[in-house]
C-alpha cells in the first residue's frame, strides 16, 4: 500500500511565487517522474507547470492542455520530454494509460490527476494547491508529498 513518505508546505501569495516554486521545483525532478497537481479551478496549477517547464527547459509555450488533454514539450539538451497533462476529463487511471505516455522516460505532470496512478506507477510526486474561496485572499497554501510504495522518498518534497 502506498505511504506519504516526505512533504513540504508552501505559502505563496503571488502568481509570480507560485512560477517561481515551479522552477525551485522543476530543477528536482527526472525522467520517471509523475506529479499529481491537485486544486480548484483559478488555484494555479497551470503557472506552477510554466515554472516547472522553465526549470527543465521546456521548448516553447507551457500552456494548458484543456481541449488536447496532453502536451508533449520537448527539452532543451535533453533525450527526455516534458508531458503536461490535464485530466480533468478523464475518468481513471486506465484511461490516463490509454494517453500512451512514456512514463519512464518522461517528466509527466498531470493536472487534476488524483487516484491516477493505479497500474502506472509505484512512486509519485501530490501537489496540492489550497485557496481562500472566499475571495478575500489570494495566498495559496502548497503541500507536496512524495508518495512511495516501494524505495526510500527524496527531492521535491524537501524543495
Amino acid at each position: 500500500m502506498p505511504s506519504k513518505k516526505a512533504s513540504a508546505k508552501h505559502t505563496i501569495e503571488t502568481p509570480q511565487a507560485m512560477h517561481d516554486l515551479g522552477v525551485q521545483l522543476g530543477a528536482t525532478f527526472k525522467p520517471g517522474d509523475l506529479v499529481l497537481l491537485n486544486g480548484p479551478l483559478g488555484a494555479g496549477k497551470t503557472t506552477l507547470t510554466r515554472g516547472i517547464g522553465e526549470a527543465l527547459g521546456a521548448i516553447g509555450n507551457v500552456s494548458s492542455p484543456t481541449f488536447v488533454i496532453a502536451r508533449t514539450h520537448k527539452l532543451e539538451g535533453q533525450d527526455h520530454v516534458l508531458v503536461h497533462v490535464d485530466a480533468y476529463r478523464l475518468s481513471s487511471a486506465a484511461e490516463l494509460d490509454d494517453l500512451d505516455i512514456d512514463f519512464e522516460n518522461s517528466i509527466t505532470i498531470v493536472e487534476w490527476g488524483k487516484g491516477y496512478t493505479d497500474g502506472i506507477t509505484d512512486r509519485w510526486i501530490e501537489i496540492e494547491i489550497e485557496r481562500d474561496h472566499t475571495g478575500e485572499s489570494e495566498v495559496r497554501e502548497v503541500i507536496v508529498s512524495e508518495h512511495n510504495s516501494g524505495t526510500q522518498a527524496g527531492g521535491a518534497a524537501n524543495a
